[in-house]
């Protein structure tokens, strides 16, 4: 389990350790590391598997100022991880796809039938170029790939730099938050709980289904930013008092997940609407803050 020390690979590992599976936690190394990576698969009692690949260097504006970060982290990553898994024959292979490859798109819902050529930031382009590599695996070599497109995940242990913990942290400070735009962009919003109920469907799916396969997982349902505002200020009980600027260079004016498949082919059923999710996370802020 790559990244597991982080947002979402922390609350993966809670929910397989609790079900009885063993967890190699991949925190330390470097994943373009390849004497620490090649050790690891080596050893038979540290051989996963499967890989369940969710660390990577995230977000879409960082990416337009380090790009080279990026692609090293990213895809080399990606690439050695694929490599080692092809040179000991472990089939089983769950990766972290994004939202954001569907690129600045009018249509929506998001399905994965729709063609996702136009990245618009080297983020994405990474994360599409994943889902490739991933095919490559699987039609050459047997890889069983799950390439799974994560919708705005928010919820207890967020990075403290996105957008809902920051929103949240400012309004209970008192202090301005930047509002890009004029409010009307919109997300399709994902609470851990939902997101990790997925990636484990997605493992048991890899581990028992040949093939290659994308996946959705979002909450199916749009938040505009001015709601959001609105609906972290309630959950606060403060007024927000807002920066409007202009829109960021790389950010997508909506993002909506057509689930069907994953519902169909996983039983993925998101529960947690951002009017459910939103309150639970600014709970757990303020608890972890001591207010």
């Amino acid at each position: 389990l790559t990244g597991a020390a982080g947002f979402i690979g922390s609350s993966v590992a809670e929910v397989l350790l609790a079900r009885g599976n063993e967890v190699i936690g991949l925190v330390r190394a470097d994943l373009v590391d390849g004497a620490a990576l090649d050790a690891l698969f080596a050893d038979e009692k540290t051989r996963p598997d499967v890989v369940v690949h969710l660390a990577a260097w995230a977000g879409v504006r960082p990416s337009i100022a380090k790009p080279m970060v990026y692609q090293r982290n990213n895809l080399e990553g990606t690439v050695r991880l694929l490599e080692l898994a092809r040179q000991h024959d472990v089939k089983p292979f769950v990766f972290a796809s994004s939202s954001s490859v569907y690129g600045a798109r009018d249509t929506v819902p998001f399905s994965e039938e729709d063609r996702v050529d136009d990245p618009i930031s080297p983020y994405a382009a990474t994360k599409k170029a994943g889902e490739l590599l991933g095919y490559t695996y699987s039609h050459l070599f047997g890889l069983n790939f799950v390439g799974l497109r994560f919708f705005t995940v928010y919820g207890p242990r967020q990075r403290p730099e996105m957008a809902i913990h920051l929103f949240a942290q400012r309004i209970l400070d008192g202090v301005t938050i930047r509002m890009h735009g004029d409010g009307s962009s919109s997300r399709d919003y994902t609470y851990i709980d939902d997101i990790v109920e997925g990636v484990i469907a997605s493992i048991d799916r890899a581990t028992t289904v040949d093939g290659y396969r994308i996946y959705n997982l979002g909450g199916s349902e749009t938040t505009t930013l001015a709601e959001l505002i609105a609906q972290i200020e309630d959950a606060c009980g403060k007024k927000a008092i807002i920066d409007q600027v202009p829109d960021q260079p790389g950010d997508v004016p909506r993002t909506f997940a057509d689930v069907s498949r994953a519902k169909e082919e996983l039983g993925y059923n998101p529960r947690t609407p951002v009017a459910v999710g939103i309150p639970r996370f600014v709970e757990w802020l303020k608890n972890r803050r001591g207010d």
